[in-house]
């Protein structure tokens, strides 16, 4: 931490002064989960064609679905064994000291609910591979739920309530984002008076809206990443490194000031 030493702990300062710290994570957060990112080097689109991800290709056809199930109940994209991470905690953390606006994420692991993130404080902007959902009914199972059936010999799994059929709970390619979720995202960034951005290139449309839109609106913009992001003008505070570690040195020395403040 003694390179980052400084910025550490200015970003302690706009927290601990902070009302409404709004934070943006990305896949770089997932990824120290051991969770594979979708566009790095070793990324998901490099083993399989991201072509037999659209929505049409899952609703025309069967093996597309089968493979896709088969993914996400034991292979790459299961979430079923991997956990939260240091970042998660600390984003907990911030809500425990009343500080956390809202949780923004591009990421569809259902981690910020795991690490105890209150649900009404998170917006996924992608949807969340812990659930799948029916197309008929909009009835929401758990991915756990759904494995079972796959491991029973269930390969096309429909919903038992209304025999729709079932889709992963993610926005795949040829889905619009959640317009809800979207307009109440954009709606907070124009309020926060921090926003914290953790593990994000902030190259993906219109995900990367949302720290411009905090940015624009005179909020201070932190980027923690490990490499360039598209918003780094923006900045005003930028951070080079994997997010776990800063955030928790972050939390810590948030703490310590409100301590001393209550003092």
């Amino acid at each position: 931490m003694t390179d980052f030493t400084h910025q550490v702990d200015e970003v302690a300062g706009l927290i601990a002064d902070a009302e409404r710290v709004l934070v943006f994570t990305g896949a770089g957060v997932s990824t120290e989960s051991g969770i594979p990112d979708f566009r790095g080097a070793d990324g998901i689109w490099h083993k399989y064609n991201p072509e037999d991800f659209t929505i049409q290709k899952f609703l025309s056809d069967r093996q597309v679905r089968k493979t896709q199930w088969r993914l996400l109940s034991t292979g790459d994209l299961s979430m079923s064994k991997v956990q939260p991470n240091p970042t998660h905690y600390a984003i907990t953390e911030l809500e425990n000291m009343g500080k956390l606006y809202g949780v923004v994420t591009q990421n569809v692991d259902g981690l910020h609910q795991k690490a105890g993130v209150s649900r009404e404080k998170i917006f996924q902007l992608h949807g969340d591979l812990s659930h799948a959902v029916c197309l008929g009914c909009g009835r929401r199972y758990p991915m756990d739920m759904v494995a079972e059936w796959l491991n029973q010999g269930m390969d096309d799994p429909a919903c038992h309530l209304c025999m729709g059929m079932l889709k992963p709970d993610a926005v795949l390619f040829g889905e619009q984002l959640p317009i809800k979720i979207l307009m109440e995202s954009e709606r907070r960034s124009r309020k926060c008076d921090v926003c914290m951005v953790l593990g994000s290139t902030l190259s993906v449309y219109p995900a990367c809206l949302i720290p411009q839109y905090a940015a624009q609106a005179g909020a201070s913009l932190v980027i923690i990443n490990m490499g360039p992001t598209e918003l780094d003008h923006l900045a005003h505070i930028r951070i080079e490194g994997k997010a776990g570690n800063i955030t928790t040195e972050i939390i810590r020395r948030v703490k310590a000031r409100l301590e001393e403040k209550h003092d």
